[in-house]
């Protein structure tokens, strides 16, 4: 399916309520508590009495040290934390309101209000809490791999506000590596990526392996599609080109990749689960094809001929997003759009055969409060009519 338009965003967020990490999170077992918001309203209308909405992510990190870290763990281990993240009562969709200067704001902006480090063993038993107690696609899990010159920090928050805005009912978690965050170091940051794909397939595996979960769902943008494309690919060489049947939805926002080399990584993977975010204006993916020397798969144009008949070949789904940039560089539209925003909730909300199921394996089942069925839109966008297509 070719998507060239993307409807009106529904207005809304994640499901209100103010998480409060337990005393002790990392024994294993969930403390977290959840406080019922009683002004879902207020919240979409920005009133000033709205609570804040806590998203709890959970972040698995191949950063050597903290939030602007750029060297790699020894070995590229992964390090484990459960992080909650405040989002403002009056949040607008598509943003991440943040200070101009000074500490954050609870009541304005993303802020960290929560942090507590996870050994191996926590982050399974937390992982398996989390998902215990959610009925159908809410135990699903949703895996967010940014891009080249990225922070933790930025990361995190840009996971927040997808989850939020894509009304995510399922659990969050962060995949990151240690980009140096800057313009000049796309080479060292690919080195880091490649370095972190080992600790990207065990997370993967394990995630797959915990008890009720639903499908393992995948957002990863710029240079982390290049990562997710070629874990997957590593998954498949191995054996398990779907996860033992827990793949879900791969979404590739502003794929930094070639496009002979995707067309390989592709081969070895089912294409029906891969849809593709692109954008012929995309300045950082010009930029990134003069390095390289290649076109980039996210800066393909649906509208010409060769593209066109390149993507009925491939079989996956492709959403031209050109229209919604929001900025000069028009690299975060996936993100800073309303639109596209809509079509990746509407993606990884949709109703299956499993909705019924519910995830039960102990009495530590984490109770956050999360959307109602008729708040989440599962609605897909419809493809273009014959006319646009031909044009």
């Amino acid at each position: 399916m070719l998507g060239f338009s993307l409807l009106p965003c529904l207005s809304g967020c994640s499901p209100v309520g103010m998480a409060e990490a337990g005393s002790n999170i990392g024994s294993g077992v969930s403390e977290g508590v959840a406080r019922s918001a009683s002004n879902f309203g207020g919240m979409l209308s920005g009133q000033p009495h709205a609570p804040a909405y806590s998203a709890a992510i959970f972040v698995v990190s191949t950063r050597k040290g903290g939030t602007h870290s750029t060297e790699l763990t020894p070995g590229a281990q992964a390090r484990t934390s459960l992080d909650f993240v405040s989002v403002p009562p009056g949040h607008k969709a598509g943003s991440i309101e943040r200070p101009n200067f000074g500490a954050p704001n609870p009541k304005q902006h993303f802020v960290l209000v929560e942090h507590s480090q996870l050994d191996d063993e926590e982050f399974r038993a937390q992982i398996a809490s989390h998902v215990s107690g959610r009925v159908g696609v809410n135990r699903d899990v949703l895996v967010y791999v940014h891009g080249f010159n990225t922070s933790l920090e930025e990361a995190r928050n840009r996971l927040a506000q997808i989850v939020v805005d894509g009304k995510f009912g399922g659990v969050p978690v962060l995949f990151t590596w240690p980009s140096k965050s800057a313009l000049l170091a796309y080479g060292a940051d690919k080195e880091s990526a490649t370095a972190s794909r080992d600790a990207y397939l065990k997370l993967l595996d394990e995630l797959a392996a915990t008890p009720g979960v639903g499908r393992i769902h995948i957002l990863a943008h710029s240079m982390g599609t290049w990562l997710t494309m070629e874990t997957l690919r590593e998954s498949a060489l191995s054996g398990s080109p779907d996860l033992h049947g827990k793949l879900g939805d791969v979404l590739l926002a502003a794929p930094d990749i070639d496009l002979s080399v995707f067309k390989e990584q592709l081969q070895r993977l089912d294409p029906s689960h891969f849809s593709v975010f692109v954008s012929k204006g995309d300045r950082a993916l010009q930029v990134s094809a003069s390095i390289q020397g290649d076109r980039r798969l996210g800066a393909i144009d649906p509208g010409s001929e060769r593209d066109r008949e390149m993507i009925e070949t491939l079989g996956v789904k492709v959403y031209d997003i050109s229209d919604l940039s929001t900025g000069l560089i028009g690299h975060d539209n996936y993100a800073d759009s309303p639109q596209s925003l809509r079509q990746i909730g509407a993606t990884i909300n949709a109703p299956r055969a499993d909705s019924g199921e519910t995830a039960v394996i102990d009495a530590g089942a984490d109770r956050s409060v999360r959307p109602p069925p008729d708040a989440i839109s599962t609605e897909a966008l419809p493809p273009p009519d014959a006319a646009a297509a031909g044009k």
